[in-house]
């Protein structure tokens, strides 16, 4: 085994903290899985992995080696790329994170359409509710919800998404409407716990910011639970507004306490900037951008 293909086996250990789920993934023995790290330790002379009957965990040698092999691997799958014309024709997996909900309304069908027109191109998609580090995690294309720090990645807005209030038009027919954020506190309230907006409740109001913290009667797990016990007329919830785009669209719900929306949140497209920029991320990036801002539910000013 070469070196390079021993970097790959160290890279699918740590990744997967287990040596028989590396050797699945790599469709290898997990005896020629084992040696192939012992061998590469030994010749580098130290300890990347520490082992015990349970687990494996990666030393602070094998941290900083699994940082180079990674940057040493995606340099060589370029030089490869790039010598079988890849760069000119989309080719290869690429890798794509994206926000649970939003992956699954509006990134997974957009895969759908451009794995039809790219033929060559396979995609592995990352749907999570957390900031996946590009490098580390190796990943080709990011969507990302809200203002992004100077990470030296390059951006393409593609929209924006406001953070709302809404029940269903039941609820509010026998309950009212809430004239200011103050009175979230006396109604009934759902909130998914996997979302951000699970804490004070911000606003921005004629005399300046508003902070409310409603206690929740119903405490869910997801975002879309929220939605659902909203829209059957059970409470208030909080969202961003793609999360029920359709379902205001469509009645079952309305949105409260406009006047009082903080300013939208941006939706970025984010890719690392290589020396070259294979065509499978070229052609990903133009054809998720150029969907996601002909959407009216993101871009409003697109309805027209």
């Amino acid at each position: 085994m070469d070196k390079f293909q021993e970097m790959q086996v160290f890279l699918a250990v740590a990744e997967e903290q287990n040596f028989a789920a590396a050797a699945r993934r790599l469709n290898l023995s997990p005896p020629s899985v084992t040696r192939a790290v012992a061998a590469l330790e030994e010749r580098i002379g130290t300890r990347l992995l520490a082992r015990t009957t349970r687990s494996v965990h990666i030393t602070e040698a094998g941290q900083r080696y699994q940082e180079d092999c990674r940057r040493i691997l995606a340099e060589l799958e370029e030089a490869e790329e790039s010598a079988a014309g890849s760069h000119a024709v989309a080719r290869g997996q690429l890798t794509l994170t994206a926000p649970v909900l939003f992956g699954e309304l509006y990134v997974t069908p957009l895969v759908v359409d451009y794995l039809e027109q790219h033929p060559a191109v396979n995609i592995k998609a990352l749907l999570v509710d957390r900031v996946v580090s590009m490098v580390e995690e190796g990943i080709d294309v990011a969507v990302r919800i809200g203002n992004l720090p100077d990470s030296g990645l390059h951006t393409v807005k593609v929209g924006e998404v406001r953070r709302v209030i809404c029940a269903a038009p039941d609820y509010l027919a026998r309950h009212g409407r809430p004239q200011h954020p103050d009175e979230l506190c006396a109604r009934r309230i759902v909130m998914s716990a996997s979302s951000a907006l699970v804490s004070d409740w911000q606003f921005a109001g004629p005399a300046g910011p508003i902070s409310v913290r409603p206690e929740p009667r119903l405490l869910v797990t997801a975002n879309q639970a929220a939605i659902n016990a909203a829209s059957l007329g059970w409470g208030l919830t909080r969202v961003l507004s793609y999360q029920v785009a359709g379902k205001v669209a469509a009645g079952e719900l309305e949105i409260v306490l406009q006047d009082f929306e903080l300013p939208p949140l941006p939706i970025h497209v984010v890719y690392q900037e290589g020396r070259t920029i294979a065509a499978k991320v070229r052609t990903f990036v133009d054809f998720c951008a150029r969907r996601l801002a002909q959407d009216p539910a993101l871009n409003p000013a697109a309805k027209a």
